[in-house]
């Protein structure tokens, strides 16, 4: 049986998701065409179960934002199961985002104000040019943004080249996020973040045909937090039936482990009083009279993870358990991190602050974040020698033991239910991340969230790159767009990805070629340190 996330981990999970926010935040609007009636890349006019709507065309194809698929959560349906959305009358514009879901501020571009809106549970469709003649349907992706589950929005990456070069149809979706999303109160439930993507995927099952794709062939996909969603889903019994594929990026941290229910009421309840709810019988409905500001305020100052909860019928399980057991949905995944993970997060840390971590306060800075007796193993492991910079060391200590090593580890108990394809991002001279500063000479290279610049436009901007990082790029997209389309991830000229069944350890490194370019490799786990971090746990 797995076992739930240690006392320790819950603080690293809190530290990585404050610096996974800034890599998935929303950026200013991107423009979009008038709305044509007429074009050659298809109709932007699109009937939908709830009302007509009107998108936009692009160089890309078609876009179509801000489409609700459930109620807004508000008054009495805060903290309740989505309701699905109501029917509107005439032609709902759909050229603009909706609404951030509520969520505090921080310092990464986007995010200079809080946000209080609740009324945000819609999504954004992407569709390549159709041509006249097309009557194919095209397969679906659906996307769940990351953002630490307390923030980040469905506008975070734009998908339409990706859709366009990968010939299918990309949804982007909010959920609740936070308190909103993942209180579990008595009477009232929980997993509501769990039960918005599930609503978004009977809303993509309902309607995506109209976009010109086909409901029976929807890959659910995510990065960072979501795809720890990802990983989640594939365990609830409740998402059978709505995806035949899935894709987990930088999602396994903790082996995607959830809080157990009697803990998380407890927590939820201590949340609760400290709004003045102190009734376990009532707090769901004195909370619901709260403001969004008041619970955004309350939760600024709480200190905690906010995660999914075992023991409901949502995950009757832990996720690695259900996969052990085959309990979970049976469908193919890729699976993968990034090569140094822990960078970003170590910058975040000491660097970003005008304080970088010295040799002398490096002991101590192992042993706060894994404990004095795994800390003081990573220190022989990790040694400044081996390293231009304390924080590089910490950062690579930190990312292998919550992204590099899980992800391995997963991927055989993901095996047993169905088949699964393992990668690694490993280009060290990536660009830097949009919402990332650009002129520190701090060397992130392929840390948390580098991969979206070679598969979308975070924020809507492409990544600059030079030819062998475009090369790259194509050759991802391949990947990704092959295994969307529903055969194994492959790329013209390039090994394929292993899968775990038939090369058991095996994983491709993504990388340059003057890097030595994509390479299947068994030896990540003792390049991670997986043997230290796995008896760690």
């Amino acid at each position: 049986m797995t076992t739930p996330p240690t006392g320790r981990l819950p603080a690293l999970l809190r530290r990585a998701r404050r610096i996974a926010l800034p890599l998935a935040v929303a950026a200013s609007l991107v423009p979009v065409g008038a709305a044509q009636a007429h074009d050659t890349s298809g109709s932007t006019l699109v009937r939908t179960d709830n009302g007509w709507v009107r998108g936009a065309a692009t160089a890309e194809g078609r876009q179509f934002l801000g489409i609700p698929y459930a109620e807004a959560p508000t008054g009495s349906l805060r903290w309740r199961a989505p309701k699905p959305s109501a029917d509107w009358a005439g032609v709902r514009d759909a050229t603009r985002y909706g609404a951030y879901c509520a969520q505090n501020t921080y310092w990464a571009p986007g995010f200079e104000q809080q946000r209080i809106t609740e009324d945000c549970l819609d999504v954004n469709v992407y569709t390549p040019p159709t041509g006249r003649h097309s009557a194919a349907k095209r397969p679906v992706m659906v996307w769940i943004h990351g953002g630490g589950n307390v923030g980040g929005t469905a506008r975070d990456i734009v998908p339409d080249a990706f859709a366009r070069r990968t010939g299918s149809v990309v949804v982007t979706l909010n959920y609740r996020l936070g308190a909103l999303g993942f209180l579990t109160l008595p009477g009232a439930g929980g997993n509501f973040a769990l039960l918005d993507q599930q609503q978004a995927l009977r809303w993509v099952r309902a309607n995506i045909g109209a976009f010109g794709g086909d409901p029976g062939r929807v890959t659910l996909a995510g990065e960072s937090a979501g795809g720890s969603a990802v990983c989640n889903q594939l365990a609830s019994p409740a998402s059978g039936g709505l995806y035949r594929a899935a894709i987990i990026q930088s999602g396994t941290f903790g082996n995607c482990a959830g809080t157990p229910r009697e803990q998380a009421v407890a927590s939820s309840l201590a949340f609760a009083a400290g709004l003045g709810c102190t009734e376990p019988a009532t707090a769901a409905d004195c909370l619901r009279a709260k403001s969004a500001k008041e619970v955004l305020d309350a939760q600024a100052s709480a200190g905690r993870s906010w995660g999914y909860t075992i023991g409901t019928p949502q995950l009757p399980v832990q996720p690695a358990d259900a996969f052990a057991s085959g309990r979970s949905s049976r469908v193919p995944v890729m699976n993968g991190a990034t090569s140094k993970e822990g960078l970003v997060f170590a910058y975040d840390s000491f660097d970003r602050w005008g304080n970088p971590l010295t040799a002398e306060a490096y002991p101590a800075a192992l042993s706060a974040a894994f404990g004095p007796e795994a800390g003081a193993r990573a220190l022989a492991r990790y040694p400044l020698s081996a390293y231009e910079r304390p924080s590089y060391a910490y950062g690579t200590a930190f990312g292998d033991r919550l992204f590099a090593c899980p992800a391995l580890a997963v991927d055989p108990l993901l095996a047993k239910r169905g088949k699964v394809y393992a990668f690694e991002f490993a280009d060290r001279t990536s660009p830097l991340f949009a919402s990332l500063p650009q002129n520190t000479d701090f060397d992130f290279g392929a840390t948390h969230a580098a991969e979206l610049n070679y598969l979308f436009k975070p924020y809507g901007i492409a990544a600059p790159f030079n030819a062998e990082q475009r090369a790259l790029a194509d050759q991802m997209t391949e990947y990704w767009g092959s295994f969307i389309h529903g055969t194994p991830p492959r790329a013209r000229g390039q090994q394929a990805m292993p899968e775990h069944g038939s090369r058991p350890g095996q994983v491709l490194q993504l990388r340059t070629a003057s890097a030595g370019g994509n390479v299947s490799t068994g030896t990540l786990s003792r390049q991670h340190q997986c043997d230290l971090w796995n008896a760690a746990r």
